[in-house]
């Protein structure tokens, strides 16, 4: 029974690791996911550099796991390059060693201090960058709470006679000995913690100098398989990363396995304590790994494509900014213009998920809006990067207003899609969380509302494809219906809030939220009309020649 409740503490321990590494990675990207991009996306001035940023890192956080994979996913959306990440990592590694050191000193209270300060900000503050900056906050908190509880878990092997005397004999058989701390080392998703333990057998005298640094050897390798499972989801790029890692340390451990003898001796010679040699192993191992891999990160980038190739995955949409037609500009905005559209259509659907959220509850929707609203971030971003790549010596003046148009268009779609993720989906995400229901009159006026925006996106699609100047007097008329509708549900809503219907009262912040989005959503789409109108001369100071009135964008 005792076996059992342990299994179930250390599964939990896990869980909990992997949620907070979780919220970290989403609330860094969230709130610093651009200026990220803009500053790493150099590769942090080189490799050197890119190395000792990952050592930081990993010495922040207090776990290689964790920066490993938050270093992964930041490769598998092109915000680092490979070469860099791959430094980051040897950095990564050395950092972890030197937590074996710094962890002698009693810091729980970091991961306390994190938690709270990470509940106050996601609450008090309303900012999307201190909120999201508070999500990883506590995420970094709870992924240290994790640590410590594995640790907890973990304790008992060190007194474990079971454990003692499988490790004793050991001592003539390598292989099992590596493959055993590796083992470990996976289950408790840490080298760090099967160091620390054979830090303790050490100082006991149950493990000698050899045995040690088999041990701390296959911990170091193990800890490798971790961050290579927990990306497996995140694309080929990061698993490559976590690869190459996996790599290198086998690379170390399979060298330890057969120079053991004289690498104890030479480490006995300057460590005299049991103890002292287990920890200096662990970083002379990483540090090695630093020195000699270091200047070799393109040859192991080169060597993990080889072996890890681009497989497309059949239900993944294959991109159509083909490179070799920058040459062509009409062909290169052709393609461009194509690609916008499809940013358009997955706009479409995460306003459809969100109202499937909103009036269903479903939670499964709201996780696709996250999921698609990655993907509008990736397609935005590479079709900004496509046009401008364009050579503005090569366009005539109808292809730079063209171009112009589709940047234009796509932005307004990226925003969009900001407003969904942010700002409805939290809307949505708040009202299940809270078991809050509209009232059957305010359920249908947002109802409406949505089908009004969808209906106007999909008008501002076909304007796009077909530049057509009747459907764009059209959405622009449809901007100012937008805000009637806002309007006059705002008001239907105040009328049901002084007869005091209970519903419209729980639910009257959410309402009015939702009526200011989706009014700022349309103002958004429409902006697709008013290039087309402005070149055919039917606009002049935000009001159309024929006197319909239009708003300036919100």
């Amino acid at each position: 029974m005792q076996s059992t409740l342990q299994l179930i503490d250390l599964l939990a321990a896990a869980a909990l690791l992997l949620w907070g590494l979780r919220l970290i990675k989403t609330g860094v990207l969230r709130a610093y996911g651009a200026a990220l991009r803009q500053r790493l996306s150099h590769g942090y001035g080189g490799r050197v550099v890119a190395a000792f940023w990952g050592f930081l890192a990993t010495l922040g956080l207090q776990s290689s796991t964790a920066s490993a994979v938050i270093i992964a996913s930041f490769v598998a959306r092109d915000i680092i390059r490979p070469r860099m990440a791959q430094a980051m990592m040897l950095g990564a590694n050395l950092g972890t060693a030197i937590v074996t050191v710094v962890l002698s000193a009693d810091i729980h209270w970091v991961g306390s201090a994190a938690i709270f300060l990470g509940v106050v900000m996601h609450r008090v503050f309303d900012g999307n960058k201190p909120r999201n900056l508070g999500r990883a906050l506590l995420g970094l908190g709870l992924m240290l709470l994790a640590l410590q509880l594995l640790g907890d878990v973990t304790a008992p092997m060190r007194d474990s006679q079971t454990v003692i005397a499988v490790l004793t004999g050991l001592a003539n058989a390598p292989v099992f000995a590596l493959a055993i701390a590796g083992g470990l080392a996976v289950l408790a998703s840490s080298s760090l913690a099967v160091v620390v333990l054979v830090m303790t057998l050490a100082s006991a005298g149950v493990v000698g100098p050899e045995l040690s640094l088999w041990l701390v050897a296959g911990a170091n390798l193990g800890g490798a398989v971790p961050p290579w499972l927990a990306v497996q989801s995140e694309g080929v790029a990061a698993r490559r990363l976590t690869m190459a890692n996996l790599l290198v340390r086998a690379s170390g451990a399979l060298v330890v396995l057969v120079l053991a003898e004289p690498l104890a001796r030479g480490l006995s010679l300057v460590l005299d304590e049991p103890d002292h040699l287990v920890v200096g192993a662990h970083i002379a191992f990483n540090l090695a790994l630093l020195v000699v891999f270091l200047p070799l990160v393109g040859p192991l980038c080169r060597l993990v494509e080889k072996m890890m190739p681009d497989v497309r995955d059949p239900t993944e949409r294959r991109s159509q900014l083909d490179e070799s037609l920058l040459p062509m500009p009409e062909m290169a905005l052709a393609v461009a213009a194509r690609e916008t559209l499809q940013l358009g259509d997955l706009v479409d659907e995460m306003l459809e998920r969100t109202l499937a959220a909103l009036c269903k509850s479903d939670e499964w929707a709201l996780s696709e809006v996250n999921r698609l609203e990655e993907e509008v971030d990736r397609l935005h971003e590479a079709i900004k990067l496509y046009v401008a790549r364009l050579s503005r010596g090569e366009l005539d003046e109808s292809d730079v207003r063209w171009a112009a148009e589709i940047v234009s268009y796509a932005i307004n779609l990226e925003h969009i899609g900001d407003i969904v993720e942010g700002g409805i989906a939290e809307i949505a995400a708040k009202k299940m969380r809270k078991k809050l229901t509209f009232s059957n009159e305010g359920e249908a006026e947002i109802t409406a509302f949505f089908q009004h925006t969808l209906d106007n996106l999909r008008m501002a699609q076909a304007i796009f494809l077909s530049r057509d100047v009747t459907l764009a007097h059209r959405l622009v008329a449809r901007k100012v219906e937008s805000r009637r509708i806002e309007a006059e549900s705002s008001e239907r809503h105040m009328e049901r809030m002084r007869i005091g219907r209970v519903e419209t009262l729980e639910t009257s912040t959410i309402h009015l939220d939702l009526l200011r989005d989706l009014k700022r959503v349309n103002a958004h789409i429409a902006s697709v009309a008013y290039p087309i109108l402005e070149e055919h001369g039917l606009l002049k100071e935000s009001r159309l020649k024929d006197g319909i009135v239009t708003a300036p964008s919100e």
